[in-house]
């Protein structure tokens, strides 16, 4: 009888919440083997990874691609070598089968390939494109470790009942659960309901394992946990961080079910806490796994890029981040003087080139053809343009990435500048609205973030957050001359898009209907812009993108 088969009545298993990086799979591995030493240091029989772990998720049409195939069934073989006299691994990789690529967990056991499980239930909604690379396994049946029967469910597996009561029909004992489940406000709680749900009618325990770090738009927020069999959280990990999770099992001599301890149960964050360290890890991990030396972004002493420019510090120190203020004859004096104070209490290095020039000799080269014409929204975008060149410049002759700071609420109807202020390689709050850019300013005021590299206290002075909005492109100029309120604007936007609410239903509910259909007009109109814009942090359930996909062509009304 070998060690897998022996009967045992107490487990130890490791929830390895790790920050994998879709295509290394060299590094990917390394962090593997480095979770197996720490689980075999702390007596661990089990190390259990996120979904797809060894090649990071989501690994989009990379799956394609043999070679990259090739690597992964050779980083796996060599992982299951090293189980052989430490504990065993359960590993996410993309893994072919008779019927093609299958989204699999595998488990690696004394020096071998103990068992392969199939994700059955693939997304193909929202974010999630598997249909389009991987083939549905089927129902799968319990693997044997140490005589005990894990149940595999692969991430989306756990939001429909099939999978599991297939697996407690089969005899599992315990509910695995490997997943990468980016980051949504709101969405641990989501997550939650369907993993007691599953423990509900299987009256089974469950581990839950996700993923941490940024993958282009996605972040991952981490916060794997442990439920007993009486619904009972008996562990969680940290969220926004790579951690491990310790779970300590024992089996009821009496009633032959199996049981978590109580192990350590970090507490959730609130909302803005939530939206200010998805933004935080999104931006440290676009910028360092693309190599980038740091961020440039234009600081106008507004609200959007003093988030934006704190965001930078706390993702990636100050030595990092360049601020430049580009004043127009437009820029009020408050603007110059919050902007200096924002700089000086994030420590960044920080110029002021004045665009006044270009503008001129923007005037004087259109002149010609613009005579007789009025001065309007075409010289206030060349202000804007003028600026993006600058940053563009800054880029191309020292290296940083140029961080776009646009919200939500402004890539919604358009307020914004094609190749002007919409310049940049990512931007963090492309999915923050207006109303959550004000409350996340507040918050980071009071409250500096677990493992922010920026100062503590005040980031910002509370004029930044208080006074009235403004893009400063023509005397006294205010957003709301353009725009509803945001607490109007807000409230509409995501009606129609997180929503997904028609005009009728909406005034129904009570809002103006000039206003909605003004805001749902300018909503459809600047989709192209939209698709020209630099991806950024994904925050709520309905992000431009990769997400909301709406034709450019579109006369649906």
């Amino acid at each position: 009888m070998t060690i897998t088969d022996a009967p045992i009545d107490r487990l130890n298993i490791l929830l390895a919440q790790i920050n994998p990086t879709v295509g290394d799979i060299d590094g990917n591995a390394a962090m593997l083997r480095h979770a197996l030493e720490r689980a075999k240091a702390a007596g661990a029989d089990l190390v259990v990874g996120p979904e797809l772990c060894l090649c990071g998720y989501p690994p989009e049409d990379l799956v394609y691609r043999r070679a990259f195939l090739d690597r992964v069934e050779e980083a796996v073989s060599a992982l299951a070598a090293e189980t052989n006299d430490g504990p065993a691994l359960i590993v996410g990789a993309p893994w072919r089968v008779d019927l093609g690529v299958v989204n699999a967990a595998l488990l690696l056991c004394e020096g071998e390939i103990r068992a392969v499980r199939a994700k059955h239930h693939l997304p193909n909604y929202g974010v999630f494109d598997e249909q389009r690379v991987f083939t549905p396994g089927p129902l799968p049946e319990p693997v044997d470790f140490k005589g005990v029967r894990l149940g595999i469910l692969v991430c989306e597996d756990m939001w429909f009942p099939d999978v599991a009561a297939n697996l407690k029909e089969h005899g599992a004992e315990i509910l695995v659960v490997p997943n990468g489940s980016p980051f949504e406000v709101d969405k641990h709680e989501v997550r939650l309901n369907h993993a007691v749900a599953r423990v509900e009618e299987t009256h089974l325990p469950l581990i839950y394992v996700n993923q941490v770090g940024g993958q282009d738009e996605l972040v991952f927020d981490g916060a794997s946990f442990v439920i007993n069999s009486d619904y009972a959280l008996a562990g969680r990990a940290a969220a926004w961080a790579e951690d491990d999770l310790l779970t300590v099992w024992t089996k009821s001599a009496r009633f032959g079910t199996w049981n978590a301890d109580s192990a350590r149960v970090e507490p959730p964050d609130d909302r803005c806490a939530a939206i200010y360290q998805a933004m935080m890890l999104g931006t440290r991990d676009y910028v360092n796994k693309n190599g980038f030396p740091g961020v440039i972004l234009g600081l106008s002493g507004g609200v959007d890029s003093a988030l934006a420019a704190a965001v930078a510090v706390d993702a990636l120190g100050r030595d990092r981040v360049r601020c430049v203020m580009m004043p127009s004859p437009y820029t009020s004096e408050h603007s110059l003087e919050d902007a200096a104070a924002i700089a000086e209490t994030l420590g960044v290095e920080y110029d002021t080139i004045n665009i006044g020039p270009a503008m001129g000799a923007f005037d004087t080269m259109l002149e010609g053809v613009f005579e007789g014409t009025e001065v309007g929204i075409t010289e206030e975008n060349i202000q804007s343009r003028a600026r993006g060149i600058v940053l563009m410049a800054l880029s191309n002759k020292f290296g940083p990435m140029v961080l776009s700071t646009g919200n939500k609420s402004e890539m919604s109807v358009g307020y914004a500048t094609l190749y002007g202020d919409m310049n940049g390689g990512f931007n963090p709050l492309k999915d923050v609205y207006k109303l959550d850019v004000f409350g996340t300013c507040r918050w980071r005021n009071e409250n500096k973030p677990v493992g922010a590299l920026g100062p503590e206290g005040r980031v910002m002075p509370d004029r930044v957050i208080s006074k009235p909005p403004s893009a400063e492109l023509r005397p006294d100029q205010k957003d709301e001359d353009s725009l509803p309120g945001y607490e109007i604007l807000d409230a509409v936007l995501r009606g129609l898009n997180e929503d997904q609410k028609g005009v009728r239903e909406l005034v129904e509910d009570g809002f103006d209907a000039d206003v909605v259909e003004k805001v749902w007009t300018l909503l459809n109109r600047a989709e192209y812009k939209r698709r020209q814009a630099p991806p950024g942090v994904k925050i709520t359930s309905m992000a431009f993108g990769r997400e909301r996909r709406y034709p450019i062509t579109n006369r649906y009304k």
